[in-house]
């Protein structure tokens, strides 16, 4: 007998998009249940992630006139990781296998058959993966490869070119469930479970619909996120610069003793002030640092909900 499959789909503002990405989703899930490669329980779930648009009664529409559809409402806009959570843990009660994907249509829908094929060849986790950037700006190109080298560089592991579209077992879903963390980064947070994986290349596609939900600014949030929750580099790199620094102090000061022995009385008004900027650089810099890590211990040691399911829409 085959196994039963979710997918678990993000929304933010998604009306643009939804019939379309439903529609396709549909006729990929119906062509593997007559392939008898998934349960005719399968099922396609919206996470609505507190929509400020039409997003909910769409997802309430489908549910009505489709039993393969079913929605999960948040009660208020969490963001994208801790909606995509809320998929995953309410779905791991019903499904042996779920995939993530987002709602734009930019991950190839096509690929989920090779998903299927490597979980039942053992996979426990399918990580999608992109095969080129070609569809990206050359700006967001150059950040993304930055991001991973950077990540890499910090030693977080982390897989390249892949975001959140991936297959996971029941049991790799179970095992994520122990991860307790508020502040979520799941593709750094998936790698840690070590249960057997492999990969499936794609070619990402133009958004369908709609305006993408991650400008710059949330891109930089995310990626400073992800670099916080996984590595204590940076307050390293800080003790580090410290130092050197207070070398470079007893160098000039050094210097300076020298330079009143010899006669040597010159004002360093540039040199002064230079320094002056540098020292109280670095100690802001620093602050800020160490005052993230300290934000997420005190967001931690809260242990407030990630998510509050509002309503849940399935069909037995």
């Amino acid at each position: 007998m085959a196994d039963i499959l979710y997918v678990v789909v993000p929304c933010y503002n998604e009306e643009a998009v939804l019939p379309e990405t439903s529609k396709r989703l549909r006729e990929k899930l119906s062509s593997l249940i007559k392939a008898d490669k998934i349960s005719d329980k399968s099922r396609i779930i919206f996470v609505d992630d507190g929509s400020k648009d039409k997003t909910w009664e769409i997802i309430s529409e489908l549910y009505e006139v489709d039993d393969i559809f079913g929605g999960i409402k948040l009660s208020r806009n969490k963001g994208h990781q801790n909606a995509l959570l809320a998929g995953l843990m309410t779905a791991k009660e019903d499904a042996d296998m779920i995939i993530s994907m987002d709602a734009d249509l930019q991950d190839d829908i096509n690929a989920v058959d090779q998903f299927v094929d490597k979980y039942y060849e053992g996979c426990d986790i399918v990580y999608g993966v992109r095969s080129s950037r070609k569809t990206d700006t050359a700006f967001k190109r150059g950040t993304a490869g930055m991001f991973y080298k950077l990540m890499q560089l910090l030693g977080v592991d982390i897989v390249d070119n892949h975001a959140d579209y991936r297959l996971m077992s029941k049991r790799a879903v179970e095992a994520l469930s122990q991860f307790k963390e508020v502040n979520l980064f799941l593709r750094g947070i998936v790698k840690q479970i070590g249960f057997k994986s492999d990969i499936v290349y794609y070619e990402r596609s133009e958004r369908f619909a709609g305006e993408s939900k991650y400008p710059l600014k949330k891109m930089l949030s995310f990626a400073f996120d992800g670099i916080t929750s996984f590595s204590i580099k940076p307050i390293r790199l800080v003790t580090v610069l410290g130092f050197v620094v207070f070398l470079i102090s007893i160098g000039f000061i050094i210097y300076t003793i020298v330079s009143n022995i010899l006669g040597i009385t010159v004002a360093g008004w540039s040199s002064l002030m230079c320094s002056l900027w540098f020292l109280s650089g670095l100690q802001i810099m620093a602050l800020g640092i160490v005052g993230e890590y300290i934000g997420k211990i005190y967001t931690e040691v809260k242990k407030r909900p990630k998510f509050i399911i509002d309503e849940y829409k399935r069909h037995e």
